[in-house]
């Protein structure tokens, strides 16, 4: 097994140099493809994740190496690419399975979700019930059922637990779309995480009195950077990752900015 995988990888390693095709995108596919193609054939032999498994990765892996060397030079994006092709193949079942969960996690929040509406909707009509009751009593009771419905409406520590759930989301979504794509997931995964974390991000948008100055300018880049890449999961890998990886770095920095000009607002208001 391993004495085919090593042809394999070094037959097309160097098909790749005489065509003039040995780019670190190539490499990558190189070992996905060779692992993958192992792995299917031998599927009621071998386990994925067990030693012999392990094996054939480090054998993949050492065959790029070997076959590389006499270029010289630095070789560290080379090797990375291997190692990447190599969690590719590995984990390629695991991320079907990923993103068939990730369907029925979607299913069960959206359940979830109308289960709250319907709670909102119930305690806005007791509520509701209650302002009506007040109407016949004196004013002072009025005022007083007034008031202690207002506090409960727009309670202080619930927004302010919705408002950190939506922002936690949406980082979340970002943090998967950067472990899907950098451990070999599908494009159709990484999509699925961007979708969400654009709907959280919209959630989270402040509202427009406190879109100010430097927040103001980091949403629009946000936004932008939040289309860029999505056309990008189709195309480049590498330039993909970056992107991920600067766009949940530009998300959490513009959740504590924005952050402190709520603050900022709060104690103006005070």
């Amino acid at each position: 097994m391993a004495n085919n995988i090593k042809e394999q990888i070094k037959a097309d390693l160097d098909l790749a140099k005489e065509t003039g095709q040995l780019r670190i995108d190539r490499i990558r596919e190189i070992v996905r493809n060779a692992l993958s193609q192992v792995g299917s054939e031998l599927k009621s032999e071998l386990k994925e994740g067990s030693t012999d498994f392990r094996i054939l990765v480090r054998e993949a892996v050492s065959t790029v190496i070997e076959n590389l060397q006499e270029r010289g030079g630095e070789m560290k994006e080379e090797v990375t690419a291997s190692i990447e092709g190599a969690l590719e193949a590995v984990n390629t079942k695991r991320h079907a399975n990923i993103a068939k969960t990730q369907a029925e996690v979607k299913q069960l929040q959206s359940k979830l979700d109308d289960e709250e509406v319907k709670i909102q909707q119930e305690v806005d009509g007791i509520l509701a019930e209650i302002k009506e009751t007040g109407t016949e009593k004196s004013s002072q009771v009025k005022n007083a059922i007034d008031s202690a419905i207002s506090g409960i409406q727009n309670s202080e520590e619930a927004e302010l637990l919705q408002k950190r759930y939506v922002q936690l989301q949406a980082q979340l979504a970002l943090v998967k779309a950067n472990l899907a794509a950098r451990y070999g997931g599908r494009g159709e995964e990484v999509n699925n995480y961007l979708e969400d974390a654009k709907k959280w991000y919209a959630q989270a948008r402040p509202k427009a009195e406190i879109m100010v100055g430097n927040v103001k300018d980091k949403h629009t880049q946000l936004e932008d950077k939040l289309g860029e890449v999505g056309g990008l999961v189709a195309r480049s890998e590498h330039q993909l990752k970056q992107v991920l990886k600067e766009l949940l770095m530009s998300v959490t920095s513009l959740f504590k900015d924005k952050e402190s000009v709520e603050n900022g607002k709060e104690k103006v208001h005070k």
